[in-house]
C-alpha cells in the first residue's frame, strides 16, 4: 500500500489528480495526511510500504516506524528529508528518497537570472535613475560593472550550488567556489576554481550562498566577511538566513557599499522594525527561489517515478543515503 501523508492545498498541487492516478495504478493509495495515532490511521499504517511525504509532514520516526512495521520506502515529494525522517529508517532498513534535484532547479534559475542582473547593476541604477530623473552619467556609474569577465562567488557545492555553476557556462564569467568538502581537483571537473572563503569574497563582484545550514555554518558571512566584499558588490543568498549575520548586513547595506538579493532571511519574514524592509539597496522576496505554482507538479512527478522504481524492484535514482543524511541542512 502506498500511503500518502501530505495535507491539502498542497496535496492537489504537488499531486495533481493525474499523477494520482499514476500512484493508483501502481498500488493500492491511502491518504493520511497527519500521521496520528487514531485507529484508522494505525489499521492504514500498519499496511503501508510506501509512505510518500512532502512539506509539513509529521517526522517519521521510531513511533511512526512502530506503527508501520512493513515499510520500506519513504519517498519525499520535496527537498532536504532531515526534517521528514530521523536516523531510525536507516536502522530499519527503509530506503529514502528526496525530490532535491527537482526544487533546485527553480532556485538555479532565479539565481541565474539576479546574478547577471547583479552584474549589470540593477540594483545600484535603479534609484540612482529614480532620484536624479534621468540625469545620470551611467557609464561613470556602473564603472566596473557588466557581464564580462567579471567574477562571480559561489558558496557551496550543493546541487543547487552545481546547477548554477553549470548554468553560467555559457556566459563570459569567471566562476569561483567555496566549499570545504570539495577539493581543487573536484572544483576544477565542475569548471571553477577552488578558493578559500576570504579569497573568494574579497575578489567576487557577486557572492551566491548555497551552503547547508548546520552547526558549522550558522553565521559563516559574517562582518569580517562582508566587509572584504568589494564597492558594488552583491550578496545573493537563496540558501537559509541564518548562514548570514544580519546584523552585520544591515551596517554594510545601510553604507551603500554594497547591494543584496535575499530570498530568505532568519527570522522568516523579518521583524516588522527590520531595516530589511527599507533599505533602498535590498531586494527582497518571500522565499520564492524555489519551486511554487506550477513548478510543485514536478517534484510530485519525480516521487511518482521514484515509487514506480520501488514498485518493480529497481534501484531509486534520487536515494539519500544514511551518510549524506548527516550533512543535509
Amino acid at each position: 500500500m502506498i500511503v500518502i501523508a501530505i495535507a491539502e492545498p498542497l496535496l492537489s498541487r504537488i499531486l495533481p489528480p493525474p499523477l494520482l492516478a499514476e500512484l493508483r495504478e501502481l498500488d493500492p493509495v491511502a491518504l493520511v495526511p497527519s500521521l496520528g495515532d487514531t485507529d484508522s490511521t494505525l489499521k492504514t499504517l500498519a499496511e503501508a510500504e510506501i509512505l510518500v511525504t512532502g512539506w509539513g509532514s509529521r517526522l517519521v520516526d521510531a513511533d511512526v516506524l512502530a506503527m508501520a512495521p512493513r515499510l520500506r520506502a519513504v519517498v519525499h515529494t520535496a527537498g532536504s528529508v532531515r526534517s521528514v525522517v530521523t536516523p531510525e529508517v536507516y536502522s530499519r532498513r527503509v530506503v529514502v528518497s528526496s525530490q532535491a534535484w527537482a526544487n533546485a532547479l527553480p532556485v538555479a534559475e532565479y539565481t541565474l537570472a539576479i546574478i547577471l542582473l547583479s552584474a549589470k547593476g540593477l540594483l545600484r541604477m535603479r534609484d540612482r535613475y529614480r532620484k536624479t530623473l534621468g540625469k545620470i552619467d551611467v557609464q561613470a556609474e556602473l564603472d566596473g560593472f557588466g557581464t564580462y569577465r567579471v567574477q562571480v562567488g559561489i558558496i557551496g557545492a550543493s546541487t543547487i550550488g552545481r546547477r548554477v555553476i553549470e548554468l553560467l557556462r555559457p556566459f563570459d564569467l569567471n566562476v569561483e567556489l567555496y566549499d570545504p568538502t570539495v577539493s581543487a581537483d573536484e572544483a576544477a571537473a565542475l569548471g571553477v576554481r577552488a578558493l578559500s572563503l576570504d579569497e573568494l569574497m574579497r575578489t567576487s563582484r557577486v557572492v551566491s550562498l548555497h551552503a547547508p545550514l548546520l552547526p558549522s555554518t550558522e553565521g559563516m558571512i559574517g562582518a569580517p566577511q562582508l566587509a572584504a566584499l568589494p564597492d558594488g558588490a552583491t550578496l545573493i543568498n537563496t540558501a537559509r538566513g541564518a548562514l548570514v549575520d544580519e546584523a552585520a548586513l544591515v551596517r554594510e547595506l545601510a553604507s551603500d557599499r554594497i547591494s543584496a538579493v535575499l530570498d530568505v532571511t532568519w527570522p522568516e519574514p523579518p521583524s516588522a522594525d527590520s531595516l530589511l524592509w527599507t533599505l533602498p539597496n535590498l531586494f527582497l522576496t518571500p522565499h520564492i527561489a524555489g519551486s511554487l505554482g506550477n513548478e510543485l507538479a514536478r517534484m510530485g512527478a519525480s516521487a511518482v517515478r521514484e515509487v514506480a522504481r520501488i514498485c518493480r524492484g529497481e534501484a531509486l535514482h534520487h536515494e539519500v543515503q544514511a551518510d549524506a543524511y548527516e550533512r543535509l541542512a
